[in-house]
């Protein structure tokens, strides 16, 4: 296997830390506390990360040093894994209905209104947040594209958290797949994904971010434009406090022809850096809440 496919499979094949007993353990004291007692319970958890989990302590560190321009100071460091920590507690709490929380201000949210669109997004911020909100919406639906190895995990933790919430995942690298998301889409659904990983140095394309190339997945924007739908980037931001600014934009409108060959190509990748491209100044706008604690630029 090549270099750049063993970093990209990295953080597929990382262990979590976080056992489902402890989960279930945060998730029983989370819901008694209450937010303001369970953030209590954060400060020592981010201690020992913070501490003792030098890989990605040594990720946090490259990725702020290239959003600031200069090497982190220690509070800056903190402030990242604690944005992080405090977004997983949300999503125990988001994943309970317990939206009231929180102060969500959404920024153009009539894109993501009608079914039968791609949301795509990154691993900056919360996506429990615009999941969320979106069940607060009657008549939306949202189906969700992931890694097979990555729906298994998140199918654990979501049950974990709250059994009697309906999950509507579909899992890639299964011959229908496809098939089934445009099933979703043609019925009306929202079919959300992440576009910042892939699993190999197939259909990976260096693009410029935050100075320097890293390598982002070509194939969700190939099957945007072999779907012939609508993209709309998707980002959770969380601002602090009991704020998140969840922010919609169009980044493409359906192809009004179908595409193939070299044409598709060259419309993959010109989508995939207009995607990039709108991730950076999102990262820019809230440093803290850049998620992907690996070498994202090796």
């Amino acid at each position: 296997m090549s270099g750049v496919a063993a970093d990209a499979r990295h953080w597929a094949r990382r262990r979590e830390r976080g056992a489902l007993p402890l989960i279930r353990l945060m998730v029983w004291l989370s819901l008694r506390l209450g937010r303001p007692g369970a953030l209590l319970l954060l400060y020592p958890v981010c201690a020992y990360y913070f501490l003792f989990a030098a890989a990605p302590g040594r990720a946090s560190r490259d990725y702020l040093a290239r959003i600031l321009g200069r090497p982190p100071r220690l509070g800056e460091r903190w402030r990242h894994l604690w944005c992080f920590a405090v977004c997983l507690l949300d999503r125990v709490l988001l994943l309970n209905d317990r939206l009231d929380r929180f102060d969500i201000a959404l920024h153009s949210a009539e894109l993501a209104e009608q079914g039968g669109a791609l949301l795509f997004g990154a691993h900056l911020g919360s996506f429990e947040v615009i999941r969320a909100a979106g069940r607060r919406r009657a008549g939306l639906r949202l189906a969700l594209v992931m890694y097979e190895q990555n729906a298994r995990k998140t199918n654990a933790v979501l049950h974990a958290i709250n059994p009697d919430l309906a999950q509507e995942i579909i899992s890639l690298g299964r011959p229908r797949s496809m098939i089934t998301v445009k099933d979703r889409l043609d019925a009306g659904y929202l079919v959300g994904l992440l576009a910042d990983r892939g699993l190999g140095a197939e259909g990976m394309e260096r693009v410029g971010f935050l100075g320097a190339p890293a390598a982002f997945p070509l194939g969700p924007f190939r099957m945007a434009l072999l779907l012939r739908r609508p993209v709309v980037l998707m980002v959770g931001l969380f601002a602090g406090g009991a704020r998140y600014d969840i922010h919609f934009e169009l980044l493409a409108a359906a192809p009004a022809a179908p595409v193939s060959g070299a044409a598709l190509e060259a419309a993959a990748i010109e989508l995939l850096h207009r995607y990039v491209a709108r991730i950076e100044h999102y990262c820019r706008l809230a440093p803290c809440n850049w998620f992907n604690f690996y070498d994202f630029w090796a």
